[in-house]
């Protein structure tokens, strides 16, 4: 494997990372100083920045013609949001979710998770199916923003939020400063992007994995470090409101965003591939839709439903890799998944709802 590809890929995480860290406190500084609510940074731009890695990497790579990364960075993105890291949060501590996610936001998720697969029936989210999503966003966007006009708390948020303003007259003053960081984070997003596509093609090349599967794992892990450490971040501070929202804030920008952005951005659309539509898309419906039955029973994610989510992301990955290298225990690990694993969680999830709805 050439060494250069993996230091294209490694600079171009790092890059990703940083860039993303300092959007998020730029825009949330900058936010929270004309009056946003605490709710509404989580929820708009802590979630779009975290986000902004996957935006930079879609649009980067439908430039270059990749469009398997694209998809696969976003699909793999939002089953590793809610698997992974909400498998690892709640692990650490049940994570206790609000009432506006369950009566919301999930199924806003839901929803556009499989707006997405109908546009794509066709194999190509053009020009129309792109506006259309990111009209979305700025629906959904601007909806929050309304929404939190009849609260109005924004008592929290310098205690919220992390101090990087200077403080002493003669330095620059906290707009431009925050300003500053806001556009150093997008340059950063912009080349860390550039050499992490340009890395993650040559190693999918060299190991002969599609660049669909490098999407759907190296990349969807690269792209969703910045949730990784907000989430942990937060169930380790015991902001759990906080470690599911901005997964879930982030699942639906991924779509209605990082999709509509990098649609209308590409000549031609964004083709997506006979097995994105038929298995990772699906598989990023029915993980959303888990979402629902899970969250609403109790409000709380216990330790044992994050340990079930992280051994679904493990067996996941584990189906992708033995696709992508035709293993010879390829139809074995199927059969089990299809005839015991899926099975199981479906009857599971059903008792879950109707203990729910007893209690109730």
């Amino acid at each position: 494997m050439n060494p250069t590809a993996l230091v294209l890929l490694t600079v171009g995480l790092v890059l990703l990372v940083g860039g993303a860290e300092l959007l998020v406190r730029g825009a949330s500084r900058l936010a929270a100083m004309v009056g946003v609510s605490p709710l509404i940074i989580g929820l708009t731009v802590v979630a779009f920045g975290t986000s902004s890695p996957e935006l930079a990497v879609s649009v980067q790579s439908n430039l270059n013609g990749e469009a398997a990364i694209s998809i696969g960075n976003v699909v793999g993105s939002n089953i590793f949001n809610v698997l992974f890291i909400l498998g690892v949060s709640a692990t650490i501590t049940p994570l206790v979710v609000a009432q506006q996610l369950v009566r919301l936001d999930v199924p806003i998720m839901i929803g556009v998770s499989v707006l997405m697969l109908f546009f794509a029936m066709d194999g190509n989210l053009g020009f129309l199916d792109s506006l259309l999503l990111l009209t979305g966003a700025v629906v959904y966007t601007w909806f929050l923003f309304y929404q939190s006009r009849k609260t109005g708390d924004t008592s929290r948020i310098e205690d919220d939020l992390p101090d990087l303003t200077p403080r002493r007259r003669g330095m620059f003053s906290p707009w431009v400063f925050n300003g500053s960081l806001v556009v150093v984070g997008i340059a950063l997003l912009i080349l860390g992007a550039r050499w992490l596509v340009d890395g993650a093609v040559a190693i999918a090349l060299a190991v002969g994995l599609s660049n669909l599967v490098i999407g759907l794992t190296i990349v969807a892990l690269g792209t969703s470090l910045p949730e990784v450490a907000t989430s942990v971040v937060a169930s380790l501070r015991g902001e759990r409101d906080i470690a599911v929202g901005n997964v879930i804030g982030s699942n639906i920008f991924n779509i209605l965003a990082v999709l509509g952005v990098a649609g209308i951005a590409t000549p031609g659309g964004i083709d997506v591939s006979t097995a994105a539509i038929n298995f990772d898309i699906p598989v990023m419906i029915a993980v959303a839709v888990a979402c629902l039955p899970i969250f609403v029973t109790g409000n709380v994610i216990n330790r044992w439903e994050g340990f079930v989510f992280l051994a679904y992301y493990i067996v996941y990955t584990a189906y992708l890799i033995l696709d992508a290298t035709n293993h010879e225990s390829l139809p074995i690990f199927s059969a089990v998944v299809i005839t015991f694993v899926i099975p199981l969680t479906v009857v599971t999830l059903v008792i879950i709802s109707l203990r729910y709805l007893r209690k109730r």
